[in-house]
């Protein structure tokens, strides 16, 4: 994990980066900016319960793209979840939680994780235990509006100009942050990358 002090603002970017783009990059960099986040945890996954591991490359490639991907020195490239062998986003916040007091951390992930975020495991205790941040992502604007999470934790939800606070905030409560959107897809350029 990297190394953090008491009273930072710490957003947590987690995904299986397969491969990383300027898309997530874009992500970071308007966390970072709209949150006023110190840091940036950029968590490469080992896997996603929820997605093939068909075609995944390994976790040593990922992470090496995703340090090339990144120029901010406030972004910080880890994969300590695979050395904790945990699987579910619940579990890796529970360890964060424990391993860092004094630190303020909100979740932070795309808008097109908005629509399935109730599928993943213990998503309840998930939007329990940190505030979360959803980014804008082309074709997902309208998510925040029909999603389950939305609906489920509609009186927790923050307007935009409150996102600076949001990290100093007690779970549950989530934003949804619009800003300039990356039209590029993990998807769509391994299928360009195997099509070559």
């Amino acid at each position: 994990m990297p190394h953090v002090e008491k009273g930072m603002a710490v957003g947590l970017f987690g995904g299986s980066f397969n491969p990383p783009h300027d898309g997530h990059a874009l992500v970071a960099e308007i966390a970072l900016r709209r949150l006023r986040l110190d840091q940036l945890w950029w968590i490469v996954t080992p896997g996603n319960p929820l997605k093939s591991q068909a075609g995944l490359a390994p976790l040593g490639e990922r992470i090496e793209r995703s340090e090339r991907l990144i120029h901010d020195p406030r972004v910080k490239v880890t994969a300590f979840e695979a050395a904790h062998r945990i699987r579910y986003t619940a579990d890796t916040l529970d360890l964060v939680k424990r391993r860092n007091p004094g630190v303020d951390f909100v979740w932070i992930m795309g808008a097109d994780s908005l629509a399935t975020f109730h599928r993943w495991q213990r998503w309840r205790e998930i939007a329990a235990t940190f505030p979360i941040a959803v980014i804008d992502r082309p074709g997902s604007t309208l998510a925040f509006l029909s999603s389950v999470m939305a609906k489920t934790y509609a009186r927790a939800r923050v307007d935009e100009d409150g996102a600076p606070r949001l990290s100093r905030m007690r779970a549950p409560a989530w934003t949804f942050i619009h800003g300039p959107r990356s039209s590029l897809s993990s998807t769509a350029l391994r299928l360009l990358r195997d099509g070559d």
